[in-house]
């Protein structure tokens, strides 16, 4: 196999997986992966497991050693996320979209926490989201746009 088909199945494999079909793409995934295993392609093949049925904590620890080979891969944190949403994780997935922010720019995981309608951290963390002075707050620093 050559360069270009191992970039042709990965390529292909992302297709896929944005055009839904998840299988397919695990195929594809596979088959890059036969040629040259690194943390991204294993990555997108934890995902596409887990939206096949696997297991979710299986596809979380596979995705978590990719991320330890490769911490500022922001695709690598937008899949842990994904599995984590799968889980029904909701708030890990949160934390690991915001982790993957802080490595770089990311479009598809700013796409996700904005389709989350992810909160912004209340002013002051140490009292309660409803405090009085967390909600004023927060509504004068929104207004201001210093948030």
């Amino acid at each position: 196999m050559t360069i270009n088909e191992l970039t042709n199945n990965f390529d292909a494999g992302l297709q896929e997986l944005y055009a839904g079909r998840a299988k397919s793409a695990l195929r594809l995934f596979e088959k890059a992966a036969a040629e040259d295993n690194t943390p991204l392609v294993r990555s997108y093949i934890a995902y596409c497991r887990a939206r096949t049925g696997c297991s979710c904590l299986e596809s979380v620890a596979i995705c978590m050693d990719a991320h330890r080979e490769e911490p500022k891969n922001t695709d690598i944190y937008l899949n842990l996320g994904k599995i984590y949403l799968l889980a029904g994780k909701r708030k890990q997935a949160i934390q690991i979209f915001r982790l993957g922010l802080r490595q770089g720019r990311n479009m598809r995981l700013s796409a996700e926490l904005n389709s989350l309608g992810v909160r912004k951290s209340p002013p002051f963390p140490f009292l309660q989201r409803n405090n009085p002075l967390n909600k004023y707050a927060g509504l004068l620093l929104t207004r201001l746009s210093l948030r």
